[in-house]
């Protein structure tokens, strides 16, 4: 009698790991799809969501509970089950990082920087239209989230790159590609010009910034973060 109603324990507490671990797999996603830094990759995305998110703690409560079952029930069925929800709750959160980064990415970010706002009157939103064309004609590497200036003076947006990525070297390339013609480039920025619009990128940490704009303007500086 004592062993049966060690295993039907175990058995509850099988249940409870289960729920636990969907719960912190359902968390670290909708974390990380919100708060996730998108140059990260799969790992590194995992490793974020649980030290910085409350799916760590999920996994916690989850490791706990097994440690409980492996205690109370002789059962090989059990233990064996027992043991593979932690492994199935990670493995399910390393699958589904890089879903979330994309989701987040679609929902904050710009492939190409949006300069024109709808509410915007004369002459901004004629320098935001320049701008946004000369954006355009650029081919662009990493995302642009949704801040930044716009007006009279140029607009500038912040853009993320995983560290490997050379910006300044992309757009050494991809400027004069473009017909621009770059007059002034050192270790921390580039500057071009073309049809009397200028165009600058400035290295920041964690990606850079790039603004566009008339050429006689003066060009981005990093943002706060």
């Amino acid at each position: 009698m004592a062993q049966t109603g060690r295993t039907t324990a175990a058995a509850v507490l099988l249940v409870l790991a289960a729920a636990l671990a969907l719960l912190g797999v359902l968390l670290h996603h909708g974390f990380l799809a919100e708060y996730g830094i998108i140059t990260d990759n799969a790992l590194e995305g995992l490793v974020w969501g649980l030290t910085a998110g409350v799916s760590g703690v999920a996994l916690i409560l989850v490791l706990v509970v097994v440690g409980i079952v492996l205690v109370l029930s002789p059962r090989t069925w059990i233990r064996w089950t027992a043991a593979a929800i932690p492994v199935l709750m990670l493995v399910t959160m390393l699958a589904l990082t890089p879903l979330a980064l994309r989701q987040k990415v679609a929902a904050q970010y710009d492939s190409v920087p949006q300069c024109v706002s709808e509410d915007s009157g004369e002459p901004a939103a004629t320098a935001e239209r320049e701008s946004q064309e000369a954006f355009e004609s650029i081919e662009h590497i990493g995302y642009f989230n949704r801040g930044g200036a716009s007006g009279v003076g140029g607009c500038d947006r912040s853009l993320e790159v995983s560290e490997e990525v050379e910006v300044l070297g992309h757009y050494r390339n991809a400027l004069p590609e473009a017909g621009w013609d770059v007059i002034d480039d050192d270790a921390r920025h580039v500057r071009a010009q073309r049809d009397g619009m200028g165009f600058e990128v400035t290295l920041c940490p964690g990606g850079a910034v790039v603004w566009a704009g008339s050429e006689g303007d003066a060009g981005p500086s990093c943002q706060e973060p």
